[in-house]
């Protein structure tokens, strides 16, 4: 599937492919053609991905190519053991978390999972957990803490199920009791957005000494669609919305709302997720090895008062 935007980068790389083939079927010397046409995709997809809109940003979000925490947890580690169930309810598929190990440094990895074809999509939900989700969330989080190891959150979804079974069993306490309990506990927690960043969704497991964005993300209150919807009652407004809401990881960073950026391929990170994953995996063996030398106290304290000191409020 190509973006609107990624057109006129595919039509060379398309001409550039037509020349390659002409150069094996043929004597026809095309070097200087091709390394000319080489040159000028780079360029080209250094100045659009560059100077990407907000909205554009949220459409690389959602690129049906882009890696999924699965896709990542399995680049990152080869051990990885999924945890399934909250223990109350049943398995929510649209969470999953276990131990697995990075480069000698077992973690706890937790995330929301979102699926390829229409199949996996009604069994993951769209990638929008339950109550239950959140509550086994909370119950790998205790085991991890149990065994003195650190804690992951990849987080990609476009928000917790909002259907009515799912606010009968508590949606709202659960989040809200994943909120309170992550604020609390004693091993490091590293919060990453890897795609969608929507609402309580994203909170629910989005507490934590470091929050980090990937590059092309979004992290928001609310959808741009649902913001159009809400503002102008029709979704023609997306676009707007996506501006106004100033939703991207530049924009958090600019806020002070996340405490880093971490680099996609050029491209985005569907066009090389070994690079990504590679990012990923180097940015969390830092900022486990730097809260590591943090005492638990001062990492319980240092991540209460850094929430606490998000946005304005009057006492």
């Amino acid at each position: 599937m190509l973006l609107e935007f990624e057109k006129p980068i595919a039509d060379l790389e398309e001409k550039l492919q037509d020349m390659l083939q002409l150069a094996q079927t043929s004597n026809v010397d095309v070097s200087k053609t091709v390394k000319s046409l080489q040159t000028k995709i780079e360029e080209l997809k250094i100045e659009t991905f560059q100077n990407l809109t907000r909205w554009q940003r949220v459409q690389l979000s959602r690129h049906p190519d882009r890696p999924y925490t699965l896709d990542y947890i399995y680049e990152l580690t080869d051990d990885f053991i999924e945890i399934h169930g909250d223990r109350n309810v049943k398995d929510d598929k649209a969470m999953v978390g276990g131990f697995g190990t990075i480069d000698g440094q077992s973690v706890m990895l937790i995330g929301q999972q979102k699926g390829r074809n229409t199949k996996q999509r009604q069994m993951r939900n769209f990638g929008m957990a339950n109550p239950e989700g959140y509550r086994k969330a909370l119950r790998l989080m205790k085991m991890a803490e149990k065994f003195n190891k650190p804690i992951v959150c990849l987080i990609d979804t476009p928000g917790a199920f909002p259907g009515l079974e799912a606010e009968e069993r508590g949606q709202g306490e659960a989040i809200a009791r994943n909120i309170k309990e992550m604020f609390m506990l004693k091993v490091p927690v590293i919060c990453i957005i890897i795609g969608e960043g929507a609402s309580g969704g994203a909170i629910g497991i989005g507490i934590g000494d470091r929050v980090l964005m990937m590059e092309n993300t979004w992290y928001s209150v609310i959808s741009p669609e649902s913001c159009s919807s809400i503002l102008w009652r029709s979704w023609e407004y997306k676009e707007q919305a996506a501006e106004a809401l100033k939703l991207t990881a530049t924009d958090m960073m600019g806020h002070k709302l996340i405490d880093g950026i971490i680099k996609e391929p050029l491209g985005g990170a569907h066009t090389d997720m070994k690079a990504a994953a590679l990012e990923l995996k180097k940015q969390i063996l830092k900022d486990i090895k730097a809260l590591s030398k943090v005492s638990v106290e001062g990492r319980i304290s240092q991540r209460i008062e850094k929430f606490s000191d998000m946005g304005a409020y009057a006492s």
